[in-house]
């Protein structure tokens, strides 16, 4: 990323009943996912019903932070506007140590030197009036850590 991503006048996430513990999680720089009561899959994204068993028992619990790059993509021409003065920049899909798959933004790291199944761990970073769960490659010291259960 070209730019300071707290420099950037872009449109926010729009928190709904489902994602609002989520975002506050965020704001407090504490990544927590949904997990199924019922059938003890992980879930990302928000949602009032689990997409495995369709269960409501769904609970909001700390997560690891950390995961993989499962696919990227290298933005020189953003979809908005906004992100211009960010490009080029790399959007990633995570697949997340828990399970679930998230897309996210990288940071820290020069788009040539991403790849698939690089461990990657959360940069929470201002962004407007959000803090994004951005990531970036991840430490040799966490990448020791277990998944919570």
């Amino acid at each position: 990323m070209q730019v300071d991503p707290g420099t950037l006048t872009v449109p926010a996430p729009v928190p709904t009943s489902e994602s609002a513990p989520f975002w506050r999680s965020c704001a407090e720089e504490r990544f927590i996912l949904q997990h199924c009561d019922s059938c003890g899959r992980w879930i990302f994204y928000p949602r009032a019903l689990c997409p495995f068993c369709w269960s409501s028992e769904l609970t909001w619990l700390d997560a690891s932070g950390t995961g993989v790059v499962r696919s990227f993509s290298v933005i020189h021409k953003p979809g908005h506007p906004a992100w211009t003065a960010a490009a080029p920049y790399t959007v990633a899909v995570i697949t997340l140590t828990e399970g679930p798959t998230m897309l996210t933004t990288l940071i820290d790291i020069a788009p040539d030197a991403v790849s698939i199944g690089m461990p990657v761990e959360i940069a929470f970073t201002p962004v407007g009036e959000f803090t994004l769960p951005f990531f970036r490659p991840q430490s040799a010291q966490k990448s020791k850590q277990e998944v919570p259960r």
